[in-house]
């Protein structure tokens, strides 16, 4: 079936639409769109240029896809952002396409099967990946990294270039200016290490033998005795065998350009 386009919208001729595309009144589709097989944008959906946006994705109305980087140094270099599929895009979200500075070659990507509520906003050469959730308003800041199953909760904030890794849950309000562990829970202004996301890997099907690792581990990495770098070290050669924890281990000791967030204590 070809693409169903409302009279009332704007398409440009470089625009490319796969199959049972659907777009409503008021929509404005720039040059160099590629919207693939079942995309459908509700109404009044503004894509202004260099935009892929993946199958079977709902966009809703209000929504800016594919504006220029919100960076003082970006001279309209032809950059692009890409959405995966399967993703729902809520009333007034933002998601701006990338520089030529970025580590991610000019691009802002999304992953596959997100759910991105009203207002929330996804910054400049970000990466952001599967089956995440932003809440009301969860805003990036250009160049940070988001893992998959990340939950941002309503109102929060991560830092340019920040990360947050695979499983992790970020509270509302959160301002978080550093890296936040994957499967950690942090809260608070400015976020703090809270533990671990507990509720979420149980619901992901997680065993209860992992989760007693994961914790074991996040104890010990956090315990007071000895330096931060000697329990990094005890904690990767007692879990060597645990792809999760190495997850953990592998994350901190990567090359980052903000702190890591830690707990309270």
């Amino acid at each position: 079936m070809s693409a169903r386009v409302h009279q009332g919208a704007v398409i440009d001729a470089s625009a490319e639409l796969g199959a049972n595309v659907e777009i409503g009144p008021g929509c404005f589709v720039g040059p160099n769109v590629r919207l693939h097989d079942g995309v459908k944008l509700i109404a009044n959906v503004f894509i202004e240029r260099d935009t892929e946006i993946g199958s079977e994705t709902i966009v809703y109305p209000f929504t800016t896809l594919g504006t220029a980087a919100q960076d003082l140094s970006y001279k309209g270099e032809p950059t692009k952002l890409i959405v995966g599929a399967r993703n729902r895009i809520r009333e007034h979200v933002s998601m701006n396409r990338g520089t030529v500075r970025g580590k991610n070659g000019g691009v802002t990507r999304i992953g596959d099967g997100g759910y991105f509520m009203a207002q929330s906003h996804v910054g400049h050469d970000c990466a952001v990946g599967d089956n995440v959730v932003f809440a009301n308003a969860a805003t990036l800041g250009g160049h940070a990294q988001i893992g998959d199953y990340v939950i941002l909760g309503g109102l929060s904030a991560v830092h340019q270039f920040g990360r947050v890794g695979r499983h992790a849950f970020v509270g509302g309000m959160a301002a978080v200016v550093t890296d936040v562990i994957p499967y950690g829970m942090a809260h608070g202004n400015h976020a703090r290490l809270d533990g671990l996301n507990v509720v979420g890997l149980r619901r992901r099907n997680f065993s209860r033998d992992l989760i007693h690792d994961i914790r074991a581990a996040y104890r010990l990495l956090f315990a007071e005795e000895g330096t931060f770098q000697e329990r990094l070290d005890d904690v990767g050669m007692t879990y060597a065998k645990t792809p999760e924890v190495m997850e953990i281990v592998d994350f901190i000791r990567a090359d980052a350009q903000r702190p890591l967030c830690m707990p309270h204590n």
